[in-house]
């Protein structure tokens, strides 16, 4: 792909570089916000500086958040006692906008991947395990999607907190297996939750 501005080949470079946009796509994008005003072009620019050097994680379940304690885990109506872990963010936002969940969430950053140089280390598995020992959590739920390092991941954890009298279950199988939690209708997603089954019971079936 030829250029005739060097101006314009960086600006196609560095959005190419996002996840799922490669460089057609970018120079579409690109070229769209020359046609834009000036302003909106800036206005775009300042939202991502401010959100890179102001955005936050929250202490307690690692959610991105504005504040150091995220809208979940300050809102006393939540139920503090039922932890529901995910991947990120978008699982979050996808299980939130089924309304079937009143709990609060851990957000683990990924999941478990050797192949790609992640271990246990790398996600905060380690301040989950913390959470459950201080006695104040009655369940776990693990909502990590149903593919080969969701399940290492889940299983993972369940070795770390099985003798701390905790219960822990999993999503309903409504969810396909492969499948992405973040893509998931929000009918399904909402009644995997609301038919989670014993994390055990997932063991004996494998």
């Amino acid at each position: 792909m030829e250029f005739s501005s060097k101006l314009l080949e960086r600006a196609v470079n560095e959005m190419a570089q996002l996840p799922g946009i490669g460089r057609r796509t970018a120079l579409r994008l690109v070229l769209h916000l020359l046609k834009q005003p000036k302003e909106q072009t800036q206005f775009l620019s300042e939202s991502l500086q401010t959100m890179r050097e102001e955005v936050k994680y929250c202490k307690s379940c690692h959610n991105i958040s504005d504040v150091l304690l995220c809208e979940i885990c300050s809102n006393e109506k939540r139920n503090h006692q039922i932890i529901c872990v995910v991947e990120d963010i978008r699982d979050v936002m996808a299980i939130e906008n089924t309304g079937q969940f009143r709990g609060i969430y851990h957000v683990l950053g990924g999941k478990i991947s050797p192949i790609d140089g992640i271990g246990p280390s790398q996600l905060t598995i380690a301040s989950l395990v913390e959470k459950v020992k201080e006695g104040n959590v009655t369940e776990v739920i693990f909502a990590l999607s149903s593919t080969m390092e969701g399940d290492t991941t889940n299983f993972y954890i369940f070795r770390q907190i099985q003798h701390l009298n905790v219960k822990t279950s999993t999503i309903a199988r409504g969810i396909s297996v492969g499948d992405e939690l973040e893509y998931a209708d929000e009918i399904t997603l909402g009644r995997s939750i609301l038919n989670r089954i014993p994390f055990e019971n997932t063991m004996k079936s494998n």
